[in-house]
């Protein structure tokens, strides 16, 4: 992502001088997009105007520890907190917003010291929403250097589109020098995306929020049910410091959590905004490109990405302040809430077609060489986004294979369970599905990534 801090002095006076002379956008609300979002509350926050912005790319040398904040047409003034939000409460207050009068707060409350995060995909509606408050924005994104083609032609464009220059910012060419050479280009196909995330992603980002006091991030709690469920719509940034450093020196912006994905598609087709081209071949998620692909019928958006590993650790690290510990009591049953207490996550693929095999059943299962009847056995958990986006599909497969001869099975495969299944049941990822042939020892794995009740189907027929 590339830190792209604009002014309104920097786009000819003012973003409201862009080609967009009347913005249409009464159709999302009575907010109109050049007033000021009002309060009667005091802000606990208050600024003294002191210090000049030192530009992004004059970084000294290399040090993670001093990143200059990112105004790279001009150089307005920072201010010093002198008090702090309660942005529990903010964020309650805010909850029902739309989100062009979250953005507008949120630029309001932080002027140039805080920036949009843009990875290139649907989240250029952050920017969109930006432009429409009429206030100075600026805006970052990281350029991993494994990116599509298409998403660098695309930042071409929205810089085009808005009168703006992204700032990008690089991963430390040494870290990824060692990288490449000690575990090669495509290590994390082999031991997790966590390290190169780490080094391309994380550590770049660490640095450029080094110079914020804010950011803007374009989170939403429909693309990961695992991670992103309980995101507010400002938080203290529970991962990363900001320019004062120290714990709840960053403030997290997330003006869409609360809108559902093709809500914010039917903004930017009705805004007419510019999108990647790789939306329309099937991305959904989009991120470097080894680690990006289309999606398929039945799956969630965030199985496009990391498409090798368990559900619960498809974040590159960005967010990892989102990630809830699910095994809380030992078997993987439980969940933390936001305020820190447990709950039961209720089972998934509960119905009476279905048979909910036991350790002592699915190893049974594995002994027998000549059995009754042929199953076919899905390992889930029921956390598992994924798990949760094909019960539809695998309860109807069930219906149909009533009496056919073909038993549906699940095994639940997380917490203790996890390291059999990985050894016995050929588990790697969250769900994996099994099919048993009648007269033969060794179960088949599903090897498609299509989990549709027709895909499912021509799997059993195939192997019945």
């Amino acid at each position: 992502m590339a830190l792209s801090f604009t002014s309104s002095s920097a786009i000819q006076g003012s973003l409201s001088s862009l080609p967009y002379d009347q913005p249409r956008v009464g159709q999302f609300g009575s907010f109109q997009p050049f007033d000021r979002f009002q309060t009667q509350s005091s802000p606990l926050i208050t600024w003294r105007r002191n210090s000049a912005v030192r530009p992004l790319n004059a970084e000294p040398k290399r040090n993670d520890q001093i990143v200059p904040s990112a105004a790279t047409i001009s150089a307005p003034e920072v201010s010093e907190r002198v008090e702090v939000e309660d942005y529990e409460k903010l964020a309650k207050k805010l909850e029902n917003s739309s989100p062009l009068e979250i953005m507008d707060k949120a630029l309001e409350m932080f002027g140039d010291d805080i920036a949009i995060a843009f990875s290139g995909a649907e989240d250029v509606a952050l920017i969109e929403y930006a432009r429409l408050t009429g206030r100075p924005f600026r805006v970052f994104s990281l350029d991993t250097g494994r990116l599509n083609p298409e998403t660098y032609k695309y930042f071409d464009t929205v810089e085009k589109q808005y009168g703006i220059r992204i700032e990008y910012m690089f991963p430390d060419a040494v870290e990824v020098q060692a990288l490449v050479r000690s575990k090669g280009l495509f290590s994390f196909y082999e031991d997790g995306h966590q390290e190169c995330c780490r080094v391309r992603k994380v550590r770049p980002l660490r640095r450029a929020l080094k110079g914020l006091r804010a950011w803007i991030t374009g989170q939403r709690k429909d693309q990961s049910p695992g991670t992103r469920s309980e995101i507010p719509v400002v938080q203290v940034d529970p991962v990363f410091e900001g320019l004062d450093g120290g714990v709840g020196s960053l403030v997290k912006w997330n003006p869409v959590a609360n809108v559902d994905g093709k809500d914010v598609w039917s903004f930017l087709r009705a805004m007419n905004v510019p999108v990647n081209s790789l939306h329309a071949q099937g991305y959904i998620s989009i991120g470097c490109e080894p680690c990006t692909r289309p999606v398929l019928p039945g799956q969630h958006e965030r199985e496009g990405r990391w498409w090798w590993e368990d559900a619960k650790a498809k974040e590159c690290g960005l967010h990892k302040g989102n990630i809830k510990e699910e095994n809380v009591n030992g078997n993987g049953n439980g969940a933390v809430q936001a305020n820190g207490t447990a709950t039961t996550i209720p089972d998934i693929f509960d119905t009476p077609s279905i048979v909910n095999l036991s350790r002592a059943g699915i190893e049974n299962l594995l002994k027998l060489e000549n059995r009754k009847d042929s199953w076919i056995v899905v390992n889930y958990a029921p956390w598992c986004p994924f798990c949760q986006a094909m019960e539809g599909s695998y309860v109807e497969l069930a219906d149909k294979l009533a009496g056919s001869g073909v038993k549906v099975a699940k095994f639940r495969a997380d917490g203790d369970q996890k390291a059999f299944a990985q050894q016995e049941l050929q588990l790697g990822s969250f769900p994996t599905i099994l099919f048993f042939p009648k007269h033969a020892s060794r179960a088949v794995k599903y090897p498609s990534e299509q989990r549709d009740v027709d895909s499912l189907m021509a799997f059993v027929n195939a192997l019945r």
